[in-house]
């Protein structure tokens, strides 16, 4: 560096900060840095930019310590590191920022309350607040970047080179707009990218009501082995959930092929009634305990803990598939094809009763074995004839009032629905809701439990993603969508990957590696 810094008795950070920074200031070192070398070429830097409508953390001097380390490593290896500064002016969090402190909606604007243009004014007087600090903290940790002329998200240039760049991969194949399950969040009206649920903190234990649904099979042909050397009228289908909510939109059942099932005669654990039951033999035990295999049923009495039962007959999934059954919650008649029972791959014995309940509308997995044999999603036509989900983008149950006339009179069960209609799916998304109200899940289970079509009523624990800009739970929903395609990449850049030197190891083959592995294309949420 060409000069000698003092001596301290003890140890002075601070001062030895202010002097290594009075030489820099004096002697333009930073802007000699990118005017100065060697002529090896460029190593190109954009600083991915933080929002300025937010004060910086310590998690920012972290991130800015390692970008700066590796320019510094190229600048004396003799390349032209320009360091474009940037800052990040888009996006939910600076429009949800503004609404609250507006005291607005985004149901509000461009209505008589706020204008476009008005709300536009605010969001850019409020995202640039913090820059003065930030500025202070990019010189005082010594971060070396060019804050001269830095590129701007809400710059016209920077949009029409996003758009360019649109452009280039629309023409070379890799930009395509698809309908699909994405991760949706009605709290922020948006959809979000893969990337976007694996930051830390997406997924969180939550404790949620569950229960094993009793699916009715309908006597024909087809399912009539079921009901060999049994002494009940009817054969249920168990299927486990964690989204209760879903139930009312399920139209299939899945299993797995090479899977086996079993029939088991038993009892009804709330209303004491003999039941017939199919689940997979692996996970027999998890819903009727070993030790109860010696009960008579004789002995048993309604209300009794300990429940007996039978297995009756082994067979595989196979032998399930094209079993029709009974519709679980009648509230809204879809279109014909529905209630059937499929194979899929993506069915295991890991937990649940080992038969997957299907809603299209709200799974990646129901909507594509939906699409590939056949079977239509539940969907209810709004008044302005567009056809959607049962659940509407607000995570609200659709009220009466917002279907298409003719539609209820047709397809609604208007006695079975009324008591549900509008109610959130997630008490999250009504913000007035008392702590203690009761959630969706919890009255649909209990509705089931009445009419004795459920097994098991149960809070668990599971993992549930929410959205990182709201804090609030994520919906799986259809939707239509702008996606890159980036699986076209995928294996070169795993190969790519294995070539990093990376510290600890364990990150390169672990986290980012399996995030390579599973990668799928890219949702521009």
């Amino acid at each position: 560096m060409g000069k000698r810094f003092p001596e301290y008795k003890t140890l002075d950070l601070s001062g030895v900060n202010k002097e290594i920074l009075k030489t820099w200031d004096k002697n333009d070192t930073f802007h000699k840095s990118i005017r100065e070398v060697d002529g090896k070429g460029e190593f190109i830097f954009y600083e991915g930019p933080p929002s300025a409508n937010g004060v910086p953390g310590i998690h920012h001097v972290m991130a800015r310590t390692i970008k700066d380390i590796v320019c510094r490593y190229k600048t004396q290896g003799g390349y032209m590191v320009r360091r474009k500064a940037g800052w990040d002016t888009h996006g939910l969090p600076v429009e949800l920022g503004v609404e609250k402190a507006l005291g607005i909606t985004k149901e509000d604007i461009g209505t008589e309350k706020i204008s476009i243009v008005d709300f536009n004014k605010a969001c850019k007087t409020d995202v640039m607040r913090y820059t003065d600090q930030w500025e202070d903290l990019t010189r005082m940790m010594g971060y070396w970047v060019n804050m001269d002329d830095p590129y701007v998200t809400y710059d016209n240039r920077y949009i029409e080179t996003l758009w360019w760049l649109l452009k280039q991969l629309y023409s070379k194949g890799y930009l395509y707009k698809d309908y699909t399950i994405q991760p949706y969040s009605p709290a922020a009206g948006s959809g979000l990218s893969s990337h976007e649920l694996n930051l830390p903190g997406c997924y969180r234990d939550v404790k949620d009501t569950t229960c094993t649904a009793l699916f009715k099979v309908i006597r024909n042909e087809r399912s009539e082995f079921l009901f060999k050397h049994i002494d009940t009228e009817a054969v249920h289908i168990m299927a486990w959930t964690t989204t209760p909510w879903t139930l009312p939109s399920n139209t299939a059942l899945a299993v797995g092929a090479e899977i086996h099932y079993v029939k088991v005669r038993s009892f009804n654990p709330y209303s004491g009634e003999p039941l017939t039951v199919v689940l997979a033999k692996d996970l027999l035990h998890s819903m009727f305990p070993a030790e109860n295999v010696g009960i008579h049923f004789s002995e048993y009495k309604p209300g009794d803990k300990k429940i007996p039962f039978r297995v009756l007959e082994e067979f595989s999934g196979s032998r399930l598939e094209g079993i029709d059954y009974e519709q679980l919650i009648d509230w809204v008649k879809p279109d014909n094809g529905a209630f059937k029972v499929l194979t899929g791959d993506f069915v295991t014995t890991e937990e649940g009763t080992g038969i997957v309940h299907i809603a299209p509308t709200f799974g990646a997995d129901d909507y594509r074995i939906g699409k590939e044999k056949g079977v239509p999603p539940l969907m209810v036509r709004r008044k302005d004839g567009s056809m959607g989900p049962l659940v509407d983008k607000k995570g609200y149950m659709v009220p009466v009032t917002d279907m298409d006339e003719k539609f209820v009179r047709d397809r609604v069960n208007i006695n079975t629905y009324k008591g549900f209609a509008g109610r959130p799916v997630k008490n999250e998304y009504k913000a007035d809701l008392p702590q203690d109200a009761d959630t969706l899940d919890v009255d649909i289970a209990v509705m089931l439990k009445q009419q004795g079509r459920v097994f098991r009523i149960e809070k668990q624990v599971h993992s549930y993603p929410h959205c990182w800009r709201t804090d609030k739970p994520v919906l799986y929903y259809p939707l239509d969508a702008w996606f890159i395609r980036t699986t076209a990449f995928r294996e070169r850049m795993i190969e790519l990957n294995n070539t990093i030197n990376w510290n600890p190891k364990s990150t390169g083959t672990g986290r980012f590696g399996k995030w390579l592995e599973n990668l799928v294309d890219w949702n521009l949420s």
